[in-house]
C-alpha cells in the first residue's frame, strides 16, 4: 500500500494524530513538573507507541515510564531507563519475562499479595537479580491494592524480607477520582485518596523500611495529588491525545486524535452512517463526539458503523471525511496499528502503535499455532 501523503487518502477507519496539538500537550504537563518536588511519570498504556513516549521524554520533567503490561513493558525497555509496571504479575511467565527486562532496565513492580512477591522473587533470583517493587494499596477504588495502614506494612516487611525482591515504596490510583466532575468535589476525594497514599508511606518509614517513591495521580487529578506533600511522582497519560470524558473535566489539554471514518450511506436528510463503528473506538465512556461538523452528533455506534444525525442543510455526500472524538482514549488506541501522524492536512509520518495486543499472542502467531 503506498503510504498516504494527505489526509484524504488515508484509508478509513483510522486514528490521525495532529503532531502540533499533541506537541502542546506534552509541553503542559512538562511545564507543570518543573516546579517542585513531584515529577510525572508518563503512562504508556494510554497510547502505546514509542514515537509520543519519547516526545514526552524529551520535554522534560519526566522521571520515567508507566506501564499496564509486561508487553508494554518489554516494548518500553528499548529505550527508557526506568520503567514503572504498575500492574500486579503473578505467573511464572510472565515473572521471567520481567526479570529479563531488569537486565535491561531499571524495573520496578507493584505487587498486592504474598504470592505476587514469591513469584517475582523467584524469577529474579533464576536470573541472579533483584526487583524492585511498590506496595499497591487501594485508596478508594476498589480494585487491586492492599488496605492503606498496618496491612500495607505488614506486606512492605514482607517484601523486605523475601530475597529477590526490594522495596522501593508504595502506589495507589485514586481512578475513582478521575471523572469527578465538580473541581472541588475532585479535589476533596483526591486529596483524601492520597492522604491514605502519604500515611502509609510515614508508616512504613516509621517500621525501619525504605519508602523512596509514593506514586498516584492521572490526568484528572495532576495538578491536585501532584502538588500534596509526599507524592514524589504521577502516572498520568490520556492528557498527551485527549477524549471526551476527560474533556469535560475543564482541563488544559486538547483533543490531539480522531477517528477519521467515510460516509458510506445518506439514508435521509439527517441521517448519514460512516465507516468508523465500535471496532475502531469504543464507547465504554459513551459515544464519540464530532469534530468537525458543527450541530451533528452520534446517535449509535454498530460493528462498522457510526450513524449521525445532522443538522439542516448539512452538506454531507457519500465520500465525504468525517472525523469523531472517542469518549476514551486507551481501549480505542488499542484497536489500531498506526497513527497517521498529520501537520494541516499533509501526513507526515506513519507512529505503530508497538505495544497493542499481547506478545505471547504474537509469539504463537509467529510458531504457526
Amino acid at each position: 500500500m503506498t503510504t498516504p501523503r494527505s489526509r484524504t487518502e488515508i484509508p478509513t477507519p483510522a486514528l490521525v494524530l495532529d503532531r502540533a496539538a499533541l506537541d502542546r500537550n506534552i509541553e503542559r504537563m512538562a511545564s507543570f513538573f518543573r516546579d517542585g518536588t513531584c515529577r510525572l511519570r508518563p503512562h504508556f498504556k494510554a497510547h502505546k507507541t514509542p514515537d509520543i513516549a519519547r516526545r514526552q521524554l524529551a520535554a522534560g520533567s519526566c522521571i520515567g515510564l508507566t506501564c499496564a503490561t509486561v508487553t508494554e513493558a518489554e516494548v518500553v525497555a528499548a529505550f527508557c531507563d526506568d520503567v514503572l509496571l504498575a500492574n500486579e504479575v503473578v505467573t511464572a511467565d510472565k515473572c521471567a519475562r520481567l526479570a529479563a527486562i531488569a537486565q535491561r532496565t531499571r524495573l520496578t513492580v507493584a505487587v498486592d499479595s504474598p504470592e505476587g512477591v514469591d513469584a517475582i522473587a523467584a524469577a529474579a533470583r533464576a536470573a541472579g537479580l533483584s526487583i524492585g517493587v511498590l506496595i499497591d494499596l487501594d485508596v478508594g477504588q476498589r480494585r487491586c491494592g492492599v488496605t492503606p495502614g498496618d496491612a500495607a506494612v505488614a506486606m512492605a516487611q514482607r517484601v523486605a524480607a523475601t530475597p529477590g525482591v526490594s522495596l522501593r515504596g508504595v502506589m495507589g490510583y485514586e481512578g475513582h477520582v478521575q471523572p469527578v466532575r465538580d473541581r472541588a468535589a475532585r479535589t476533596a476525594q483526591a486529596v483524601e485518596a492520597m492522604g491514605q497514599l502519604v500515611a502509609t508511606a510515614a508508616a512504613v518509614r516509621r517500621a525501619g523500611l525504605s519508602c523512596e517513591v509514593v506514586s498516584g495521580g492521572g490526568t484528572g487529578t495532576y495538578d491536585i495529588s501532584g502538588r500534596i506533600p509526599g507524592v514524589t511522582e504521577i502516572q498520568a497519560g490520556s492528557y498527551a491525545l485527549m477524549d471526551t470524558d476527560y474533556a469535560e473535566l475543564g482541563l488544559p489539554f486538547e483533543h490531539a486524535f480522531v477517528v477519521l471514518g467515510t460516509v458510506v450511506s445518506r439514508p435521509t436528510a439527517d441521517r448519514c452512517v460512516v465507516d468508523c463503528g465500535h471496532k475502531s473506538q469504543t464507547k465504554d465512556h459513551g459515544l464519540p463526539g464530532v469534530w468537525d461538523l458543527p450541530g451533528a452528533r452520534v446517535t449509535g455506534l454498530n460493528d462498522e458503523h457510526a450513524t449521525l444525525s445532522l443538522p439542516p442543510g448539512a452538506a454531507v455526500a457519500i465520500g465525504t471525511r468525517i472525523a469523531l472524538v472517542p469518549s476514551h482514549t486507551d481501549p480505542t488506541v488499542n484497536l489500531h496499528d498506526v497513527f497517521y501522524v498529520v501537520e494541516g492536512e499533509a501526513v507526515v509520518a506513519c507512529w505503530p502503535i508497538a505495544a497493542r495486543g499481547y506478545a505471547e499472542q504474537r509469539a504463537a502467531l509467529g510458531a504457526g499455532l
